[in-house]
């Protein structure tokens, strides 16, 4: 299914966990904002077209399925001028419930997940010359994040992680930046995994932050304002490092960059209900 002639002078991007939320939302306004698009899925099913969208399969947890990934992708875009890493999935609990296995699956997914894909893609970008890799960080990746820590230590790594490359290869006219939403009303939310030992010593204070936390839900930005945001990254210029989509996320990058520890940590624990 190779693109190609007056297509060609396109752009083009490759953008990881694309079947759903964020990164449906996202590749539908890339195509809209004139972008050649192949997304993936790890149910993708050979030449599979959905919704208008290019899909394939891709494992981000495989080495061998991300470089089967970037592969396929390469040669039926010919080159790669974006890529979105976008997939992951969160964990919900205090961090004393949650096994190492679990916590490996995570980071499995949300950070080394990044980096295979990166790592595939940036040797095509270096030969080109050019390219941008966007990562979809969250808010969470700034700030404190009760019952949701290593969800957060995960971003917390992707935002380390892209600060660093990006000045690694900005000699080969490729550009690193981070998308930071806060909460977001897709199915990403509702599926996410629940820690896999529960303790009853944190009842109380998980049935309260969990409150607070649908409250958040209720008036949390939709897919299609991130991937708004994802598009003004990919097509801004003048590349900002970090980009807070919505105002949530930029109000709370604020106050955690001027307020005092004390009071951040004191408007934290009110909003969530915490001791």
């Amino acid at each position: 299914m190779a693109m190609n002639g007056a297509k060609a002078l396109k752009k083009t991007a490759l953008l990881t966990g694309a079947s759903s939320g964020i990164g449906k939302a996202a590749a539908s306004a890339l195509v809209n904002a004139g972008y050649r698009v192949i997304g993936t899925s790890r149910g993708a099913t050979p030449d599979e077209v959905r919704d208008g969208i290019r899909m394939i399969a891709c494992d981000v947890t495989s080495d061998e399925s991300v470089a089967a990934a970037v592969a396929l992708a390469h040669a039926e875009l010919g080159q790669i001028d974006l890529l979105v890493n976008n997939a992951g999935f969160g964990v919900t609990g205090a961090a004393e419930e949650s096994s190492i296995a679990q916590v490996h699956a995570l980071f499995e997914t949300n950070f080394y997940g990044v980096v295979r894909m990166t790592n595939s893609v940036l040797p095509i970008m270096r030969e080109q010359g050019s390219g941008r890799i966007l990562n979809v960080g969250s808010a969470l990746g700034f700030i404190p994040a009760p019952y949701s820590a290593y969800y957060s230590a995960t971003k917390h790594a992707v935002e380390g992680y892209s600060e660093s490359l990006d000045h690694e290869v900005r000699e080969f006219g490729v550009r690193v930046a981070v998308i930071e939403p806060a909460s977001t009303r897709t199915s990403f939310e509702s599926s996410n995994v629940p820690s896999d030992t529960r303790l009853a010593a944190y009842d109380a204070s998980r049935a309260k932050y969990l409150v607070a936390f649908g409250n958040a839900m209720s008036v949390a930005d939709t897919a299609e304002s991130v991937a708004e945001t994802i598009v003004l990254a990919a097509r801004n210029e003048n590349l900002l490092l970090r980009y807070p989509s919505g105002k949530a996320a930029r109000q709370t990058a604020f106050a955690r960059r001027f307020l005092p520890r004390s009071l951040f940590d004191k408007i934290l624990h009110k909003q969530f209900g915490l001791a």
